[in-house]
């Protein structure tokens, strides 16, 4: 009868033998019955006596009581099962009745991790969010400031006192908008914007931000390379693959370490450029980070660019960080490859095409805007200092304005005026309407208006149908003279 029980059942005498154990307690431990009967416990189970079920059994073998455990036991192959624990004492000593919650513990487990893993992803949600409307409102402010300022630059001759001043503004502006950049790296989603790019002036911009982030015990080596060559790319991509690296860096090196960040002029030859990095032959432009870290073994160097791949404790890390390093390099046109040897660090190599310096040098106002002609800009920013000073912009750039503070507005605006109105400039949020919304509703009566969208928030909040892509036409904010003006004249130009 009791060999029939779906419940384990065992007698331990007083010398800590087996002296009784039914089928069941046969199959949970993994053992046939004649390697248990007769033998002790810490015979059969070595370490068994320094686990919390057996200072249970001692107990109720001293005192004679009831008990009742949840146990998790370690098998001796490594493997774990939980087990619902019911103690007796009996004449022989104390009978132990076990039922395997195996199971259920890790059908439990898994939900409460997944609970977890949602509350997470909420919080990140939250934060999210916050970022993105924080950044809309201060790229805003840093499009108004940057824009005065170079107006008055174009008016001033540089041997002004007054200039150098300027300068430092713009200057201050311009960090600013890094600042920006890198806030919104913790946002949800991104739009991507490709130009040509100096890694070292990438680099250079994220420097502090790093070295806050190492902390006091690692040291940041910064070797950077005069006349480095351009890469096309997107700086938000490139300032999120330095962070995840130093990430990760960091977290190899818990006892301390150096993190070298390493950048330099490279020629790939068809054999090493074909069949190891799986890229066109010719110049390229590499970024290295490496770190005196814990190093990998050949395993898990081999899986470090796995979605969900982690070797961190749970809760330590999500596993996304090398696979977007990965996702991010590819998607802009690089590859990157691994080095690594436990207890002798990890080096981390990226190539990506090298790019010609042409057409890198900034327009003056009057350039970026020569093309404007006749063109009517209809103009929509709900924030006034920002819709007065691009309003400014373009007319100095030699365009018709009609302007609008909000959706309705601009529908009123375009239905009123009787000439045409080439381009719609619209900022994508906006209250009770947002920019494509707005351009989807002026389409219908203006079908050959072209658009132009302003943008500093990455978050998609313009709906399923109209959210931003790579091949939508915008321009990020903050605006300034020569982007906005140089934005407006590609989009009247660029086909329809």
């Amino acid at each position: 009868m009791l060999d029939s029980l779906l419940e384990g059942c065992q007698v331990i005498g007083f010398d800590w033998t087996y002296v009784y154990v039914n089928e069941t307690v046969a199959a949970q431990a993994g053992r046939a019955k004649a390697e248990l009967l007769g033998r002790t416990m810490m015979t059969c189970f070595p370490g068994i006596d320094a686990t919390p079920m057996f200072a249970t059994l001692v107990r109720c073998m001293e005192h004679r009581v009831h008990e009742r455990l949840e146990n998790e036991f370690v098998f001796p192959d490594g493997s774990r099962g939980w087990f619902e624990l019911r103690f007796v004492p009996v004449p022989e000593g104390v009978c132990i009745l076990s039922l395997d919650i195996s199971a259920a513990k890790r059908t439990a487990l898994a939900l409460a991790w997944s609970e977890e893993q949602l509350r997470q992803a909420q919080k990140m949600e939250a934060i999210g969010r916050l970022a993105g409307g924080v950044a809309h409102d201060f790229n805003n402010l840093l499009s108004v400031i940057l824009s005065y300022t170079e107006m008055l630059l174009e008016e001033r001759r540089p041997e002004e006192p007054i200039f150098a001043d300027l300068e430092e503004i713009k200057k201050a502006g311009e960090r600013g908008a890094d600042l920006t950049r890198q806030l919104l790296l913790f946002s949800r989603k991104q739009v991507v914007s490709p130009q040509r790019l100096s890694l070292d002036d990438v680099v250079a911009s994220m420097s502090k931000m790093v070295r806050r982030l190492l902390g006091e015990d690692i040291e940041l080596r910064i070797s950077d390379t005069p006349e480095l060559g351009l890469v096309m790319a997107d700086r938000g991509h490139l300032e999120q693959v330095i962070m995840n690296l130093a990430v990760n860096a960091r977290d190899a090196m818990s006892g301390g370490g150096t993190l070298s960040i390493e950048s330099r002029n490279v020629v790939l030859d068809a054999d090493h450029a074909t069949s190891q990095l799986g890229l066109e032959p010719g110049p390229h432009v590499m970024l290295a980070v490496r770190d005196t870290g814990s190093g990998m073994d050949r395993e898990t160097r081999q899986r470090i660019f796995e979605p969900f791949f982690t070797t961190k404790e749970r809760g330590k890390g999500t596993g996304f960080g090398l696979s977007t390093v990965f996702s991010i390099v590819r998607q802009n046109g690089g590859t990157i490859a691994v080095y690594s040897e436990l207890g002798k660090g990890t080096s981390f190599e990226i190539f990506w095409p090298r790019v010609d310096a042409d057409t890198l040098a900034e327009p003056s106002m009057t350039q970026a805007g020569e093309a404007g002609g006749s063109a009517t800009v209809l103009l929509v920013e709900d924030e006034a200092q920002l819709r007065a000073v691009a309003l400014g912009i373009l007319t100095r750039g030699g365009y018709r304005v009609l302007e609008a503070a909000s959706g309705s507005e601009a529908i009123r605006v375009c239905e009123q005026h009787e000439g045409s109105i080439d381009l719609l400039l619209t900022d994508v949020v906006l209250p009770l309407m947002s920019g494509p919304q707005i351009a989807e509703r002026l389409a219908v009566r203006r079908p050959g208006m072209k658009v132009l969208y302003m943008t500093g928030y990455t978050e998609d909040r313009v709906g399923p149908r109209r959210a931003l892509t790579s091949q939508t036409v915008y321009l990020q904010k903050p605006i300034t003279p020569r982007t906005l003006l140089r934005g407006v004249r590609e989009a009247l130009e660029a086909a329809p």
